[in-house]
This record gives C-alpha cells, structure tokens and sequence, in this order.
C-alpha cells in the first residue's frame, strides 16, 4: 500500500512537470511569434523609410521648363515657388519667342538634348515627340494620379492622347485655350442700331446664335468709308492663324480636317461642307480691316482696342488684355461669347472651336534623378489645388473639371463661362508627325483662296487633299500592315 501511494505521487510530479513544460513552450512560442512579427514591422518601416529616403536622394534639386515666352510662362514660374516652398526643388521656367519655340525644342529633341526635363509643347507635336522617342509616356501615371479622371475628357484626348483613339496618353495638359470671341455690348444694344438691324435682317440683333448670324452681323456694322470694320478674324501668318479658325467654319458646316483614327482624308475635306465651310470663311474675311493679310493675335486685339470693329476673335489666352481697363479703353462695354453652332449642309447642327494651349512632356534624355524631379512637379501641378491657383492667374487657364465647375472660377473673370464652354467643345488639328508639313500646305493651298481670292474653295480643298492623301500614303499609313499605335 505504502509503495503504491509512493508511486502515485511520483506519476502525479512527473506529469505536473510535463504539465508545466508544455505550458512554459507554448508561452515561449507565443511570445517569439509576437516578437517576429514586431521584428517584420519594423523591418518593413525601415525598409519602407530607406525607399522614401532613396527617393528623396534620388530627386535633382532643380528642374527646368521649357515653354514659349509669354504671360502663361511667367505665370507658371511664379507658381511654381510653391512647389519648391514644399520640395527644395528649384523649377526654372526657360522661355523662347513664339517664332522660334517649336523648332528649337524639335532640334534640341533630335540631338538627343538633355537641356530641359520638362517641355510645355503644342498639342500638335504630341505624335512627333512620342514616336521619336522624345518623351516619356505617362499612361499609367495620369492614371494612378487620377489625372485621367479629373481633368476634361475633351482635354486629355486633344493635349495628352496619341495615336487617337488607343488611350495611350503623354502629357499633362498645361495651358487649356481656344478661340473664342468679344464684342462691343454698348453697340450691339444701341436702339437705333437694334431697329436697323432688325428692319435689315428681320431678328434681333443680339450675341450670334450661328455662324450665319455672325456673319450678319459683321456684314451690318461694316462701314469703311468711316474706317470702321465689321469683324477682326485671322488672317494667314505663314503658319496656322489660318488653320485655327479654318477648321472652325469647315467643322461648323459639316466637313474636317480627315479621320483622326484611320488618316482618311478623301471624303472629308474635300467634301461639299468643308467647300461651304470654307467659303463662308471668305465672304467673312471682306469685313476684316485693311492690312489683315497677315492678321493674328496682336491684330484681333489691337483692332477691338482701337475701337474699329464691332467683334473680334482671339484664343482667350490673349482676351484679359481685354477686360482691362488700362489696356482697352472698352473693357467695360466688352462682352464675350463662344463659337456658334451652326447647322451644316446636311442639316445637322453642330459646334466646334479651335484649340490652343499645350500640355506638359517629361523629355527621355534627362537622368533618373531629374526625371524622379520633373514627375513630382506634374503630380503637384495637376492637383486641384495648384489648379485652382494657376486658374487665378490671368491669362492662365486649366482643364481641370473640379476647378471649371466652381462658382469662383466662374465668377472670376467675364469670359470664364464661355471658356469652360468653349474647353468642352474643343477640337484639334492633326498631332501626326507630318503636321507641320500638313500646316503649311494647308495655310498655303486654302489662304490663296480666301485672303488672295484666287481659284475657288473646291478646287483649294480638292488641292489640300490630295497633297495630304499623298503624305499618308508615302509613308505606309494606308499599308495593310500599318499599326499606328507600333512603336
């Protein structure tokens, strides 16, 4: 009995041992998973602090920004001293006369330049730059940062997309503009002017529902034997005036510039709207002053200034000169509207404005470092914040739909609301790489007929045609095989 109570005991202190080691390893156990996982997230911060500390190493402490020399650029300079207020990094704003600004960045590009990180280039240029490898592609980009998202469909296919159509995008758009118009309020609601017009035209004289009325209306307040005009509208300076507000009254009337995805051309500007386009260009141009052979942004404005003309055109980048009083003795008479629709050959209506502006291009050539700089400026810029400021600016003009929609965007200079319209009917000229080459024969080939009044709207269009025809077809556009979106 006394052995049996012995062993009992020894079986009940060895399991109590085994008990309590078993407990002690589980603890153990538990503790050194709690202990790793720490260890894990740690390690993760550390790794996660050396990333942004390498990024940080990684940025060029300055970046520099080419663009053209105007108002826009001095505007962009002064904004961007809040990015370096935020980041250290220096942005240097490089401006270069209109005349000479495409070309010099084309050949600094084909050099292989380094000379800028950032390019606010014409939207045109867009295919040239991303073909020839000249600038970074930032699809993804402008899709994580919601860029794509926030700034006007309108905006994002005519500034950022190339080839059209495959949603492959390579700039942020910078500088949104198109054309758009002022007018002389005190003489479009003079009564006696109003009676004439109406007794004249039988309707009201009013801001132009169609291009038709425009036309009306220019045609009405004609009087050169008192050296008054009726309209200012472009003229042709050797480049693309002509073609802005060509493509305008071409659209309007149910032609264009060709098919943008599949570089057709037949059929489309040598159409029977495109001739009526392009004539009713002509029959307006007679009301213009004289001297407006070569008329561009400095003779619209300065026409309307010196009080000869009753409207002008002007892309609304150049338009704050006239809502101001020290610069237009009219500014406070001055109106504003947007392109009219008008319905076409084939009775359709439709609404089209020329676009301007450029958008932002990352250039291939620059190093990591200054390429990490250069995107950390794009992703500051599009914010709605800095877009919100950059619209502030005069002469400065975003496309970015949070900013466009607010009532103090609206509210803050007269001709905002026909901007915003105007942005949201925005269409573009050719951004192939031959467009320069287009351009000019277009100017060529179409401002003999208007300015010069030689041959006859079919026969300039049918000319234009096929030269562009021609183009496409030398260079493999037509080809079975051909896949824009191959390189």
């Amino acid at each position: 009995m006394k052995k049996t109570l012995i062993w009992l005991l020894v079986v009940a202190f060895i399991a109590s041992l085994s008990i309590y080691g078993v407990g002690c390893k589980a603890d153990e156990a538990a503790e050194e998973e709690v202990v790793e996982e720490e260890v894990a997230e740690e390690e993760v911060a550390e790794e996660e602090e050396m990333e942004e500390e390498m990024e940080e190493v990684a940025m060029a402490d300055s970046i520099t920004i080419h663009w053209a020399q105007w108002a826009p650029a001095d505007n962009l300079q002064a904004l961007s001293a809040a990015f370096t207020d935020e980041t250290g990094i220096e942005v240097i704003v490089e401006q270069t006369p209109w005349e000479t600004f495409v070309q010099k960045y084309n050949v600094e590009m084909i050099a292989g330049s380094d000379a800028w990180d950032i390019i606010v280039a014409d939207s045109q240029d867009v295919g040239n730059m991303a073909i020839n490898g000249h600038i970074v592609e930032l699809t993804d980009f402008v899709e994580d940062q919601g860029i794509l998202d926030s700034f006007l469909p309108s905006a994002m296919y005519n500034y950022a997309e190339y080839p059209k159509g495959y949603e492959r995008y390579w700039t942020v758009p910078v500088e949104g503009d198109a054309l758009g118009w002022a007018y002389r309020k005190d003489l479009f609601e003079d009564a006696d002017n109003m009676a004439a017009f109406e007794a004249e035209y039988g309707y009201a004289l009013d801001v132009p529902a169609s291009w038709d009325d425009l036309k009306d209306i220019a045609e009405f307040f004609h009087d050169p034997d008192n050296e008054f005009y009726g309209v200012a509208v472009y003229g042709d300076n050797g480049y693309d005036s002509l073609a802005m507000f060509a493509e305008q009254t071409i659209r309007a009337y149910g032609g264009d510039l060709g098919n943008f995805e599949t570089f057709e051309v037949d059929g489309y500007l040598n159409s029977e709207g495109a001739v009526a386009g392009l004539e009713y260009y002509k029959e307006l141009y007679q009301f213009v002053p004289p001297g407006f052979g070569d008329a561009f942004f400095v003779a619209t404005n300065d026409a309307f200034i010196s009080g000869i003309v009753p409207m002008a055109t002007n892309f609304f980048a150049f338009l704050p000169a006239l809502a101001n009083p020290e610069t237009n003795p009219y500014a406070d008479v001055t109106g504003y509207f947007t392109c009219p629709p008008q319905v076409g050959v084939d009775g359709v209506e439709r609404q089209s404005v020329a676009l301007g502006g450029q958008g932002a291009a990352v250039v291939s050539y620059i190093s990591d470092e200054k390429k990490a700089a250069a995107f950390a400026w794009l992703e500051w810029f599009a914010k709605e914040e800095t877009q919100a400021e950059w619209a502030k600016l005069p002469g400065s003009f975003t496309t970015h739909e949070g900013v466009l929609n607010s009532q103090e965007f609206l509210d803050a200079a007269p001709y905002n609301p026909n901007m915003k319209e105007s942005f949201e009917l925005l269409q573009d000229w050719w951004a192939v790489p031959q467009y320069d080459e287009m351009i000019r024969t277009f100017s060529e080939e179409l401002g003999s007929y208007v300015i010069s009044g030689e041959g006859t709207a079919e026969e300039a269009l049918q000319e234009v045609s096929d030269i562009w025809t021609n183009i496409f077809e030398e260079d493999g556009y037509y080809d079975a095989d051909f896949d824009p979106n191959d390189f």
